[in-house]
């Protein structure tokens, strides 16, 4: 039987610590799907068509990795497309305690999809998409925060 992921995020923009998480991902599942977050309530600085286009090029030359959008639960879009596994990356002992009360819903609407936590690199622990949206937004050097990839295609734009 395949062990499938979803990598769940709003990926606004896709970090280096975002592409670690993924990389240890593949080292323990078969699939990966980057699955990009909807919430029509959040403003974003990246529209859903860019983030996507960053992710598909990303992603390219890796077969194992793909890319979806999904709205709604989490779980639920894992179960939907075969997914058993929810692939979470943790910072901080913060990021521990909310995952692991997400993790708690997950298992309740749900016992086909469990979360799996890895630990983020120590060199990303301190990068956030947050703090990378302000640096874009107010002309700060952000290039070592994303994937290189990436920094050319926002150069582009």
């Amino acid at each position: 039987m395949s062990r499938k992921a979803i990598f769940p995020g709003t990926f606004d923009p896709f970090t280096n610590g975002h592409l670690d998480i993924v990389i240890r991902g593949l080292n323990i599942f078969d699939e990966i799907v980057v699955a990009i977050g909807v919430n029509s309530g959040k403003n974003h600085f990246f529209s859903l068509a860019q983030r996507t286009h960053f992710l598909e090029l990303m992603f390219a030359d890796e077969k194992r990795v793909s890319v979806l959008h999904y709205q709604g639960l989490t779980a639920t879009f894992a179960e939907s497309i075969g997914a058993g596994f929810i692939l979470r990356g943790l910072r901080t002992t913060q990021d521990f305690s909310y995952e692991q009360q997400i993790a708690h819903v997950n298992e309740d609407l749900t016992e086909a999809v469990q979360s799996v936590f890895v630990m983020s690199n120590q060199k990303n622990a301190s990068v956030s998409s947050t703090i990378v949206r302000d640096l874009i937004r107010y002309n700060g050097s952000f290039e070592r925060y994303i994937p290189t990839i990436i920094h050319e295609e926002i150069k582009k734009s």
